[in-house]
């Protein structure tokens, strides 16, 4: 594939992203957001989170509509299967980031994307948190994320923008890295 540098179209406002990281030097605390989801148990292992509103850019911020996720266990683990597991967030989570960031680096980069799939899969050794085995660890033992990607674009060039979404993806980052988690009960 050859590299053509025509202006791209995928549906991202670079301008006003590099606009807010260059408002940034002059007022760097509207960089703090605070991001909120309530979560409600609705019966068994079935529970429902709404997303509404966030702190950001120095001030409340309200989603366009109020939205709401279902998370349930399978019938095969005995339960209603009311929506996805809580680790397949996860993965939906994972690829949507890197996903958006391989958009938003491509019109940056002036590259036009036709397609972006991602298969995102992990493994989980059940052992861990059923206690049956206190030396397998609660969580996944690996994650896979594989991209095929149609672009306006050389091989090299789409693997350079999938490696600079992975560097600047926070749920990546969330992944990848320790991050201090509190829970307090009421």
């Amino acid at each position: 594939m050859t590299t053509m540098h025509t202006a791209a179209d995928n549906g991202v406002n670079v301008a006003a992203l590099l606009g807010v990281r260059d408002a940034m030097a002059d007022t760097p605390e509207i960089a703090e957001f605070h991001w909120k989801a309530t979560v409600s148990w609705m019966g068994g292992t079935h529970s429902r989170s709404a997303v509404d509103t966030f702190y950001g850019f120095g001030a409340q911020q309200q989603h366009k509509t109020t939205f709401t996720y279902d998370a349930d266990h399978p019938l095969a683990f005995a339960a209603q299967d009311n929506g996805i597991t809580p680790v397949e967030y996860i993965l939906v989570a994972l690829g949507s980031c890197l996903t958006a960031g391989i958009a938003s680096i491509a019109q940056q980069r002036r590259i036009q994307l036709r397609s972006v799939q991602a298969t995102v899969e992990a493994d989980h050794d059940l052992h861990g948190i059923l206690g049956a085995d206190p030396q397998i660890r609660n969580g996944f033992s690996g994650v896979r994320v594989n991209y095929t990607i149609d672009a306006d674009a050389t091989a090299d060039e789409i693997k350079a923008l999938v490696a600079q979404s992975q560097k600047r993806s926070a749920v990546y980052d969330i992944l990848t890295n320790p991050t201090n988690v509190t829970v307090d009960v009421a």
